[in-house]
């Protein structure tokens, strides 16, 4: 796998949890906003701010982009991601588009996460 070039997203990101039959949030704004659909639930990634009080939420995370975009035809970019994070005990929260992939990572772990990116060989952009 080549080397990758992430871009520090500005601002902290909250992953939310609401009900399968939920409507999309007019909330879900910001930079980042992903919101997926599954049987039993609807996940929100966005701004943590325009999170409103009472939503199930896990804040805090920071969010990394892959320069893009990716060929569909790449291998192990992912892995290329998560291995070194997971050696240095970095969880993750990945969010992906038809161009590219984003990594979360918990805040208060960005530090370890991009020494552990760099080590590798990636390069991270302020």
């Amino acid at each position: 796998m080549a080397r990758l070039t992430l871009d520090l997203l500005d601002g902290e990101l909250a992953v939310c949890r609401l009900p399968g039959e939920a409507p999309p949030p007019e909330w879900a704004v910001g930079a980042l906003v992903s919101i997926t659909r599954a049987p039993d639930e609807l996940s929100v990634v966005c701004d943590a701010t325009a999170v409103p009080p009472g939503v199930t939420k896990e804040s805090g995370w920071r969010g990394l982009a892959v320069r893009g975009p990716l060929d569909f035809a790449l291998i192990g970019v992912l892995a290329s991601l998560a291995e070194p994070l997971a050696a240095a005990d970095v969880p993750v929260f990945v969010v992906s588009t038809y161009d590219t992939d984003y990594v979360l990572v918990p805040g208060e772990r960005l530090d370890a996460a991009l020494e552990a990116l760099r080590d590798v060989g990636h390069s991270v952009a302020p």
